[in-house]
């Protein structure tokens, strides 16, 4: 984040009292993410890790104390005294630091990482945790408390010479090792509330390492791990990734973050993005909007990837077509969303044993959602695909195929109704959004078509795309409010229609685009926040404004040449982030609040989009052009 965002955010530190720890989960947003290609763990201001599913995303959890205070489990360093905490990353890195400060005592910083090196092949499947004491004199404790299976099942601990063996029912193995330091020496010890736990004291220039270790036959002295040797590989590996990044305009420091966090969310031995690395974090405290998000979703993971393309992430790209180039060489049509490799998402199922964060129940894994019809995603899918050659990339010729496959699909189905973008559970209709994504899958396709010498196929599905966007503004547009609707026969908006301009389906000065946007911003928006849609969707309960609605508020309003009132919406949005840039799904209106998974890489990549489509505005201002319309050159 930007200079000014992170001052302002240094004036707040988190309080917390000894008292008060473990009684209640903190603010979704009061943690940072760490990770490896292959998971990710949440790690929160008060030093635990709350969240952490071994050894992939979609792994039953080790650590999730962030749905249930007492049946969760959870690991943690901090401060046996109240303290102060401070969170950062180190520029350019997904390596979290962690400052503690104990009043009257010392100040402690905890560098956290998940050893990383671009290669799945080398994945470690590690935590590690340096702890240094900065100033003074400071009183620490570890807990090591692992429930594995969503705790479900019992833990059994195990004492060896360097450090604990923690087992599960399933055969489910996670070891902790503590350094020593030379004048004392820590031992581990039954914790009265489950787990084990050790209590050391660290002193001015001194520090310590704690390393969790997936899968391993036992623990290993801490020189085994080499745990420095890892940090400079893994700050070094990062950073020449940012360093790579193609983003040079007002909101870089947002961009390179959000560029980050969806390097994060990859699952690097597959090339598939997960949407979010949790399930269940609620859409409204007490709601029951709780969905598991880590699996792939096509049309998010699309989206992401093309996000990528416009700041020069090609090889990402190229990775997800990869990805969707094997999982359909199967013959199966293409799914909504996928498993890390490429099977089908589990059926949707409830744990009830888990209270939810913060009473927010029913805890779900699973999705249900795999199994309606989402119209909208092969545009998503073609689009990416076109962005991807337009940055230099190039598809092979059994990709094409592929996606070939998949236009063909367009052609035959387009005009059947489908559930959505928004996923309701109250049955299907013919949304506007997914009509829109049907002649961006088709105008994609013909040029994609072109390029692979196939004329007569490019020119078949151009008359499909005229046919599509004759059918929208006949049966999508309410000529009596003089909008386009959420749906044919319905009379609401949802906030997908601001993709009519971004795609590029009717300039941005059309009157029944400028009338669209303008309804949305009445009847959808608190400020800058948009909320999707204010209809009875079938699920039930309230919910946040949607942030990447937000964004696409501000990338309509830059196409339209609003470029005060764009940079204000991307201001408000962005700065819904956490202390440390990460942007949840949602956001609550009134507190500013983080809801839904976390972080989330709809909102990250609407981010990216915004931010280059202002960008691109700006500059063609500079030079004297209109900034109607702006494109970036990628799209152009």
């Amino acid at each position: 984040m930007d200079l000014y965002s992170a001052a302002r955010r240094l004036q707040r530190p988190f309080r917390f009292h000894e008292e008060d720890l473990d009684r209640e989960a903190l603010p979704i947003g009061a943690r940072g993410v760490i990770g490896d290609g292959h998971t990710a763990a949440l790690v929160s201001a008060d030093g635990a890790i709350d969240w952490l599913c071994m050894p992939r995303f979609d792994s039953p959890s080790v650590f999730a104390r962030i749905l249930d205070q007492e049946k969760g489990g959870f690991h943690a360093i901090r401060p046996r005294a109240s303290f102060e905490s401070l969170q950062r990353y180190d520029p350019s890195t997904n390596v979290l630091e962690t400052l503690f400060e104990v009043p009257g005592k010392g100040i402690v910083r905890i560098t956290d990482y998940m050893p990383w090196t671009g290669d799945p092949r080398l994945c470690l499947h590690e935590v590690h945790r340096r702890i240094q004491c900065v100033q003074g004199e400071v009183e620490l404790e570890a807990i090591f408390d692992p429930r594995f299976d969503y705790g479900r099942g019992e833990t059994r601990f195990h004492a060896g010479d360097h450090g604990i063996m923690a087992e599960g029912d399933q055969g489910e193995r996670l070891a902790v090792v503590l350094s020593q330091n030379a004048h004392s020496h820590t031992e581990w010890k039954p914790r009265d509330a489950g787990g084990m736990e050790a209590h050391f004291r660290i002193r001015g220039g001194e520090s310590r390492w704690l390393v969790m270790t997936w899968d391993a036959p036992r623990p290993e002295p801490i020189a085994a791990y080499r745990p420095m040797e890892h940090l400079r590989k893994t700050r070094t590996r990062w950073r020449e990734w940012a360093h790579a990044l193609q983003y040079e305009g007002p909101y870089r420091h947002h961009v390179i973050r959000s560029a980050l966090l969806l390097k994060l969310l990859l699952y690097a031995p597959s090339g598939a993005m997960v949407a979010a690395p949790t399930t269940s974090l609620p859409e409204w405290i007490g709601g029951v909007r709780n969905w598991d998000y880590r699996y792939s979703w096509t049309r998010d993971s699309a989206m992401a990837i093309r996000s990528a393309n416009l700041v020069g992430a090609v090889t990402e790209a190229r990775d997800f077509f990869h990805f969707v180039r094997d999982t359909l060489c199967t013959g199966e049509p293409l799914e909504i969303m996928y498993t890390l490799d490429g099977d089908k998402v589990p059926t949707e199922r409830e744990l009830g044993h888990l209270s939810g964060y913060r009473g927010s129940s029913p805890v779900r894994i699973g999705n249900g959602a795999k199994d309606q019809i989402q119209l909208d995603t092969a545009g998503a899918l073609l689009d990416a695909a076109w962005v991807y050659e337009r940055g230099g990339g190039s598809l092979t010729l059994r990709a094409w195929r592929t996606l070939r496959g998949v236009c063909e699909h367009v052609c035959a189905n387009w005009q059947k109704p489908d559930n959505g973008i928004w996923e309701p559970r109250d049955g299907v209709r013919h949304n506007v959004h997914s009509k829109l994504m049907s002649w961006v899958a088709l105008e994609r396709g013909a040029e994609l078509a072109h390029l692979f010498g196939d004329d007569a196929l490019a020119n078949e599905w151009r008359k499909q795309a005229v046919a599509v966007h004759e059918d929208v503004c006949a049966r999508g547009f309410d000529a009596k409010a003089g909008t386009f609707v959420a749906a044919y026969d319905h009379d609401h908006v949802d906030a997908a229609l601001l993709l009519l301009p971004i795609h590029g389906f009717l300039p941005p000065d059309d009157e029944r685009i400028t009338r669209t946007i303008a309804r949305i911003r009445d009847e959808l928006a608190h400020g800058a926040f948009v909320h999707r849609y204010h209809v009875d969707d079938g699920v039930g309960g309230a919910e946040g404004a949607f942030v990447l609605c937000g964004f696409w508020l501000a990338e309509a309003l830059a196409l339209a040449g609003r470029l005060d009132e764009a940079h204000e919406a991307f201001v408000q949005n962005a700065e819904a982030a956490n202390h440390l840039g990460l942007l949840a799904e949602e956001v609550d209106v009134s507190s500013g609040e983080p809801l839904g998974n976390f972080p989330q890489a709809f909102s990250h990549l609407g981010l990216i989009n915004a931010a280059a489509r202002i960008d691109r505005a700006l500059q063609m201002e500079d030079q004297g052009r209109s900034a109607l319309g702006a494109e970036h050159p990628l799209l152009r």
